[in-house]
């Protein structure tokens, strides 16, 4: 059980005011961890926070930039578990800034990871999105060489104990800088919603159960996994026309009366997201909940070998073959209008 496992352990989380970082202290603070330390530059969501979980002997919070590697020195002292969810996140932003990217996203993770290397903190994550995945944007690059930073420093960390692990998901529903918020405002306004493109599909997930798997993925990591959270997809036409059919009339509108309006897709954006490459899926075994990769050193023969267990059986190319597949947003299991409805009063979108 992750509240057994969590229990009396020293937690920071980096970018920790932010909608999943805030998510995972709640749910860690309801483990009687011993501490958890918020590091996170944007000082009126920390007040927010602060106001919310305040007084709680258990909870520490941090000003500070990821991008200041002696500040992330002292904060990272005594830790045993960090989660690292300070990004930049998005595409935009990232598009028309993208050394800012880079500085955040690189550099700040690398600073984050060698001062958890010089603590020897017992688990390192990083949270990741699916726009790591053959990326066509800067902040989708960004977070790939983030990925790859945090499992590579499972080969060279030397005799440090700090084990280095990934979690990747899709959109998560209600998060800061997601769609809904625009959407349900411009209903209040009486309209237009405004939709890139209405055939364009994203993965989503509530941020509870998002939270839930990371604690999950936390416990099992033992260094160089990528765990790739099961989720399912929706239509963006399907989640306005949900919002509108649920929120006009609280909003006293008629639903004839909010009109949509498509406006393309925007600089950097994908049309279809991933979840999981077919090189990935080689070396990726499947749970009720996830897909965890772990990298092939040594032809680590995944589908067979026990939890912990490397075998030095080749691979064949028909093995390798047949155990291709791709995790893409079009191919997924798409939600249904009364689906999403449901997805969405879950997450506490729409009102139930």
């Amino acid at each position: 059980m992750p509240s057994k496992f969590f229990k009396g352990k020293r937690i920071l989380v980096t970018g920790g005011a932010g909608s999943i970082g805030s998510a995972i202290t709640r749910k860690l603070l309801s483990y009687d961890v011993r501490v958890v330390r918020i590091l996170d530059i944007d000082e009126a969501r920390q007040f927010e926070l602060e106001q919310e979980l305040v007084p709680n002997p258990n909870v520490r919070f941090l000003i500070g930039d990821v991008r200041d590697k002696e500040r992330i020195k002292r904060a990272m002292e005594d830790i045993d578990i960090v989660f690292h969810a300070a990004a930049l996140k998005h595409v935009p932003s990232c598009e028309y800034n993208p050394f800012e990217a880079v500085k955040t996203n690189v550099f700040g993770t690398q600073n984050v990871i060698d001062s958890a290397i010089n603590e020897e903190v017992e688990k390192f994550v990083t949270i990741s999105t699916d726009k790591a995945v053959n990326p066509i944007n800067v902040m989708g690059a960004t977070k790939l060489l983030a990925e790859r930073l945090t499992i590579s420093a499972n080969y060279y960390k030397g005799v440090r104990k700090t084990t280095f692990s990934c979690v990747r998901f899709g959109n998560v529903l209600g998060s800061s800088g997601s769609v809904l918020p625009v959407f349900a405002k411009q209903i209040r306004d009486g309209g237009p919603v405004t939709v890139t493109d209405p055939k364009i599909t994203r993965f989503v997930m509530t941020i509870q159960r998002s939270v839930e798997l990371v604690l999950n993925a936390t416990q099992m990591a033992r260094g160089g996994e990528t765990f790739i959270f099961k989720m399912p997809a929706m239509r963006i036409g399907d989640l306005a026309e949900a919002m509108i059919r649920e929120l006009a009339p609280e909003y006293g509108h008629k639903l004839s009366d909010i009109k949509t309006k498509i406006i393309g897709i925007r600089p950097g954006e994908k049309f279809h997201e991933e979840l999981m490459t077919e090189e990935e899926s080689v070396w990726a075994r499947e749970t009720e909940d996830m897909f965890i990769v772990q990298p092939p050193i040594e032809l680590p023969d995944v589908a067979l070998r026990k939890p912990g267990e490397i075998l030095r059986k080749p691979l064949t190319e028909e093995y390798l073959l047949a155990k291709r597949r791709r995790l893409i947003s079009k191919d997924a299991s798409l939600l249904t209008k009364k689906e999403t409805v449901s997805l969405l009063k879950d997450a506490g979108v729409l009102p139930k």
